[in-house]
């Protein structure tokens, strides 16, 4: 069975930091482009970075802060989070894309991030 599954998730105060994986199973993870995505209560689910092949693309609202990384020997991506604000809080998921698909192939179910004091 193929699946994402995100973890990492959880409680951080304002200027903190937390490191989310995504962890794939029953493919290559490194075979396809991986995007990371919040939705914050309330809020459409908008796009944070993304590896494609080994470039990284960042939204301007997480630049300088959020780091996109593969970890191949674990069929995984990571995403570090540092500066962490309160705006930052939402459901954040990991999306996998095969080359040449329309859209995201497989989605993880999500991990909750509070950024709260």
């Amino acid at each position: 069975q193929e699946q994402l599954v995100e973890s990492g998730g959880g409680l951080a105060q304002p200027g903190g930091s937390l490191r989310l994986s995504c962890a794939a199973s029953g493919f290559t993870l490194d075979d396809y482009a991986v995007g990371w995505f919040r939705q914050g209560p309330g809020m459409a689910r908008e796009g944070l970075p993304c590896i494609v092949n080994n470039t990284t693309y960042y939204a301007d609202a997480v630049k300088g802060r959020f780091t996109i990384s593969r970890e191949n020997r674990r069929n995984a991506v990571h995403l570090q989070m540092n500066n962490l604000q309160p705006e930052d809080t939402g459901i954040y998921y990991c999306a996998a894309q095969q080359g040449g698909a329309s859209g995201y192939n497989h989605w993880g179910q999500g991990t909750q991030v509070t950024v709260s004091s």
